[in-house]
């Protein structure tokens, strides 16, 4: 099971506490740095003074900084950027990374940061989904255009007319992923666009529908499900024992039992219990959500204590 990191800089961190928080993710041998695509901070666990930070931007830093670990976003807003651009932003990004990017993209569901920075968000969700379809279908589409060819497309939200299609990306092929627990259309836009569908903070039961609902999908197309990573996000807390858990919850305005209850909790042979039951269920990769982008002795601890206990997952 591949163990990634993700974060929440929208909370307040500075683009130098990210890429601190990244190398020690690849010095502890974790797989990926992959953080959110927010605005505007969620709940009371907020640092006023810092302000959000672009995710492309800061990913684009990072990889300079960085020269193993996967990076990218889970997951990047449709409703943010136009998809011509955000393409030519990615695939800058993935050659400035060495190959190493990985694309998160979603509908958006956080209306009040699209008030707050001036970003249109749509009428419903139904259209949000909609242009999601169509970003995807553009970005796929200018990426796998023939270096020597353009791209056209005519949709209900966008229109791209004889485009270069370029910069290409530097992998042959950019992993795309879809996020969401929706019942029909995310398990359908996976089944067409991804190499992943990710799951945020799902309980077992969630995960076995979901992914159940992913193999109706595929099969409806002709797809083989076994070439789509099935993943999760979970908010995780670790101590080598149960005072020093408790005391990482305390950080960042939790009750480690509470954690527990929907996330990953305790130490890391409780943790790994709780993984081994995911990947029972068709888990392949875990992302970590790690909230305390001060705290780099929790990545070392996940690096040298649980990543050996999952490796064989």
């Amino acid at each position: 099971m591949d163990i990634r990191v993700f974060v929440e800089p929208q909370q307040g961190a500075s683009y130098e506490d990210q890429a601190r928080f990244a190398r020690a993710t690849e010095a502890a041998g974790l797989d990926g740095f992959f953080r959110s695509d927010h605005f505007v901070a969620m709940g009371d666990h907020y640092q006023r003074g810092v302000g959000p930070t672009d995710a492309w931007v800061t990913l684009g830093a990072i990889a300079r900084e960085t020269t193993r670990i996967r990076l990218g976003t889970l997951l990047s807003a449709a409703t943010f950027r136009f998809p011509g651009p955000l393409a030519v932003t990615v695939a800058q990004v993935d050659e400035m990374s060495g190959g190493r990017v990985e694309f998160g993209l979603g509908a958006a569901w956080f209306e009040r940061e699209h008030l707050a920075y001036g970003i249109p968000f749509g009428a419903s969700f139904s259209e949000r989904l909609d242009r999601l379809e169509e970003q995807l279908e553009i970005i796929t589409g200018m990426w796998s255009t023939p270096i020597d060819q353009h791209f056209s497309y005519a949709g209900r939200h966008y229109e791209v007319v004889d485009s270069p299609a370029l910069p290409k990306p530097t992998q042959a092929h950019v992993p795309i992923i879809v996020g969401g627990k929706g019942p029909r259309r995310t398990p359908m836009l996976a089944a067409r666009f991804a190499d992943e569908l990710n799951l945020p903070f799902p309980t077992p039961e969630i995960v076995a529908i979901s992914f159940a609902a992913l193999e109706r999908a595929c099969e409806a197309i002709g797809r083989d499900v076994t070439t789509i990573h099935r993943s999760v996000a979970l908010t995780t807390i670790i101590g080598e024992n149960e005072v020093e858990a408790a005391h990482r919850a305390k950080a960042i305005g939790r009750e480690l039992d509470e954690v527990r209850e929907d996330g990953l909790a305790g130490t890391p042979d409780e943790i790994a219990s709780k993984l081994e039951v995911l990947a029972a269920h068709g888990v392949d990769r875990v992302y970590l959500q790690l909230l305390d982008l001060s705290d780099l002795a929790q990545l070392e601890l996940i690096g040298a204590a649980l990543r050996p206990l999952i490796a064989d997952l």
